[in-house]
C-alpha cells in the first residue's frame, strides 16, 4: 500500500460560478474532513452559524449535526446542548440565518434546527470531488486512500489481522466462509483509513485432532485416495474415526467394560504426544497432511478473491515462547494446578480458570495463543492485532487478553476480538457441512444458466464462464454479509442465488446497468468535469435522491469501519441500487437534448465509480456486463 500519493486538489475551479461558493464554515474541527468529504463542509457551515450564536465549541456542535432526521437534510437537537426553552435558543439561530451557497432554507421545528441543502450547491462540491477522487485513484492504483470515501487518518500505523484460519486436513466449508470474508473486508475499511495492513492465516494445524486423523488414516486412510483427493478423503476418514470414538463413548455409558488404553482417545493423545516430542514418524505424517491442505487452501481463496500475506499455524509457535508465557505465569502466582495441568486462575475476573498445561505436558489453544501473540510481536509490532473468530470462542480470547494483561506484555491492550455468529446445522464430525467448493460450483451454475436466459445479452458477454464465477462469488458473500455479523444464520442456496430482492447478483446488476449508460450512448461526451455539465438540468427529485445517498457514502463506510461491520456498507449499496433503479427510467441518457444526456451520463458515471469502489471494500469485483 501506498500512502504517498497526495489527495485530489480541491481547490476551486478558475470558472467555478459564485452561487457555488460556500460561506465561511468553522475550521480545524475533530471528525471533519472538508477536504475529502463534501457533506462536511456543508454541515461545518452550519457548526459556525450555531456555534456563533450559542458561543459554542465548534467540535461540541459538529457531533451533534444529524442527517435525514425530521424530514431536514441537517438537523440540530436543540436540548443536545442547550438547556432551558428550546425556542428562545433556536430563534437566535434564526435570527442569524441568511440563505447562502451551502444553506438555502432553515426551519424551527419544535426543538429542532432544520436545514435545507443548496441542492445545486451541494451537487456541484459533491459531483466535483468525486469526479477528482476517482481519477486521482486511478492514477494511482497502488494507493488505498484516494477514492471517495477515504482517509489517510491512520497513515503509519500497522494493523495484524488474524482471519480465516481453518483446520488442515479438512475441506473448506461455508462456516469459514464467515470469518474469511468478514476479515476481508475489515483489512479492506483499515486500508481505506490509512493503515497498512498484514493478512495473517493462523492455520489450526496442531493438536489432539491430528492425533484423531493419523489414527484414523491408520484404520481407514487409502493412498490412492489420498492422492486422487487429500482433502476429502482426509476428511471421510476424521468423520469416520469420530463415529468410532462415539460408539466407544456409547459401549461404555451402557455399561461395557473397555480398556482406557486402547481408545481412539487415548491413541490420538498418544501420537500427538509424539508429534510434540518431535517423533519422526508422526511428525512426516502430518506434515503431509498439512502440505496437501495448504495447496488446497490457496486454490479455494483464488476462488474467493481473497489475499493473504502471511500462512501461519499452531505448529510454527515457538517452543521458547510458549515456555516463556507458562513461565511468567508461574513468576507471578497466577496459576494452579488440577490433577497435573496447570491452569490460568482467572475466577476473579469472572472469566473462569483456563488450562495453559495439560496433565501430559502438552501444549493446548491458550499456550499457543499466548506464544503466538509474542512470536507476533516481536516481528511486526503492531499498533492493533485483530482476531477474526466465531463468537463461541469469546470467553478463550478474553481469557487469552487478561492473561496477557496480567504477564505485563508491553502489546497488552492492542489486542481485539472481532467475534460473528455461526452457520447454522453443520459439523464436520457429523458429516453434515456444505462444502464451499460445491457452493461456489452451484453459485457459479446457477448464474451462469441465469445468464443464458437471455440470449442477445449472453452473445454480448466476452468470458460468460468467468463472469457467472464472480456473480456466484458475489451472491454467496453478499449473504454473507448482508446481516450484522455477531448473528447466525442458516445457508440458503436459493436465496443466495436470486435475482429478485435485496442479494448479491442484484448489486452486480445495477453496476452492469450503469456502465451500459455510457456504452449504449457513444455519441454522448463524457464531461471532463462538473464544471462543463449544466447542473440546472440534474435538479429532479430522483436525482436528488441518489446525489443525497452519494453524500452519505464517507459516513456510511466510516460506521463499517469503526464498528468492523460490512453489513452497513452492503445496506447502503442495496439502497444505492433500488434509487438507481427508480431514476432508470425517469432519467434517461438516451432521447435527452444533447446537454441533458451530457448531464445524466456524469452523474451516472460518478455514481459507477462510487459503487464499484463500494463493491471492492466488499472484495467484490465489479463487472461490465452479464
Amino acid at each position: 500500500m501506498s500512502t504517498s500519493a497526495a489527495p485530489p486538489s480541491t481547490t476551486p475551479h478558475p470558472a467555478i460560478k459564485a452561487e457555488f461558493e460556500l460561506p465561511e464554515y468553522a475550521t480545524n474541527v475533530e471528525g471533519s474532513d472538508p477536504e475529502r468529504i463534501p457533506l462536511d463542509k456543508f454541515k461545518l457551515v452550519v457548526v459556525k452559524l450555531v456555534a456563533d450564536a450559542w458561543d459554542e465549541d465548534p467540535a461540541k456542535i459538529f457531533q451533534g449535526v444529524d442527517t435525514g432526521k425530521k424530514g431536514a437534510d441537517l438537523a440540530v437537537a436543540i436540548p443536545r446542548f442547550k438547556k432551558g426553552k428550546p425556542e428562545e435558543w433556536g430563534q437566535k439561530v434564526v435570527a442569524a440565518f441568511k440563505p447562502n451557497a451551502a444553506i438555502s432554507d432553515l426551519k424551527l421545528t419544535g426543538p429542532f434546527l432544520c436545514f435545507t441543502l443548496n441542492k445545486r450547491s451541494f451537487t456541484y462540491h459533491l459531483l466535483r470531488q468525486i469526479n477528482l477522487a476517482s481519477t486521482a485513484a486511478r492514477d494511482n492504483p497502488t494507493s488505498h486512500t484516494l477514492a471517495y470515501g477515504t482517509t489517510d487518518e491512520a497513515s503509519g500505523k500497522h494493523m495484524l489481522i488474524d482471519f480465516s484460519s481453518p483446520n488442515i486436513a479438512k475441506p473448506f466449508h461455508a462456516g469459514h466462509l464467515r470469518s474469511t470474508i468478514i476479515g476481508a473486508v475489515i483489512s479492506n475499511l483499515h486500508e481505506a483509513f490509512g493503515w497498512r495492513v498484514t493478512r495473517l492465516n493462523y492455520l489450526g494445524d496442531w493438536g489432539t485432532q491430528y492425533g484423531m486423523l493419523s489414527v484414523g488414516f491408520e484404520r481407514y486412510g487409502n493412498e490412492e485416495d489420498l492422492v486422487r483427493d487429500p482433502i476429502m478423503h482426509l476428511y471421510k476418514v476424521y468423520v469416520r474415526i469420530n463415529q468410532d470414538r462415539q460408539a466407544e463413548t456409547d459401549r461404555f455409558n451402557a455399561g461395557e467394560e473397555i480398556d482406557p488404553e486402547t481408545t481412539v482417545h487415548a491413541l490420538a493423545k498418544k501420537v500427538f504426544k509424539d508429534m510434540e516430542d518431535g517423533e519422526p514418524k508422526a511428525i512426516a505424517r502430518w506434515k503431509r497432511f498439512r502440505d496437501l491442505s495448504i495447496e488446497k487452501l490457496k486454490q479455494t481463496y483464488a476462488e474467493l478473491n481473497i489475499k493473504f500475506d502471511v500462512y501461519w499455524g499452531e505448529s510454527q509457535v515457538a517452543a521458547e515462547s510458549m515456555e516463556r508465557a507458562i513461565r511468567i505465569v508461574q513468576e507471578k502466582n497466577l496459576v494452579v494446578e488440577d490433577r497435573g495441568a496447570l491452569l490460568v486462575d482467572l475466577e476473579r475476573y469472572k472469566l473462569e480458570k483456563a488450562i495453559i498445561r495439560k496433565g501430559d505436558g502438552t501444549s493446548i489453544y491458550l499456550t499457543r495463543d499466548l506464544g503466538g501473540a509474542y512470536d507476533k510481536w516481536l516481528k511486526y509490532k503492531f499498533d492493533k492485532h485483530i482476531y477474526v473468530v466465531q463468537a463461541a470462542q469469546t470467553l478463550h480470547f478474553k481469557q487469552a487478553f487478561k492473561t496477557v494483561e496480567l504477564m505485563g506484555e508491553e502489546y497488552a491492550g492492542r489486542l481485539e476480538h472481532i467475534s460473528f455468529g455461526m452457520v447454522t446445522g453443520m459439523s464436520t464430525r457429523k458429516g453434515t457441512v456444505v462444502f464451499l467448493d460445491d457452493i461456489l460450483e452451484e453459485a457459479t451454475e446457477s448464474m451462469h444458466e441465469q445468464m443464458r436466459s437471455n440470449e442477445a445479452k449472453y452473445a454480448q458477454v466476452e468470458d460468460p464462464e468467468t463472469t457467472s464465477k464472480i456473480i456466484g462469488q458475489t451472491a454467496v458473500k453478499i449473504q454473507d454479509l448482508s446481516g450484522k455479523r455477531i448473528n447466525d444464520y442458516a445457508f440458503n442456496m436459493k436465496r443466495c442465488t436470486s435475482f429478485e430482492g435485496d442479494f448479491g447478483p442484484f448489486i452486480q446488476y445495477s453496476h452492469v446497468r450503469l456502465c451500459s449508460v455510457q456504452r449504449k450512448n457513444p455519441n454522448v461526451p463524457l464531461a471532463s468535469s462538473v464544471e462543463d455539465i449544466d447542473l440546472g438540468i440534474l435538479d429532479e427529485p430522483k436525482i436528488h435522491e441518489i446525489i443525497s445517498h452519494l453524500g452519505n457514502y464517507p459516513a456510511a463506510v466510516r460506521t463499517a469501519y469503526q464498528f468492523n461491520e460490512p453489513s452497513t456498507l452492503v445496506t447502503w449499496c442495496f439502497r444505492l441500487s433500488h434509487l438507481v433503479g427508480s431514476a432508470w427510467e425517469s432519467v434517461k441518457v438516451s432521447g435527452a437534448s444533447e446537454e441533458e444526456a451530457k448531464a445524466r451520463l456524469f452523474l451516472f458515471v460518478q455514481t459507477r465509480e462510487v459503487l464499484a469502489s463500494a463493491m471492492r471494500l466488499l472484495s467484490l469485483t465489479p463487472i461490465e456486463r452479464m
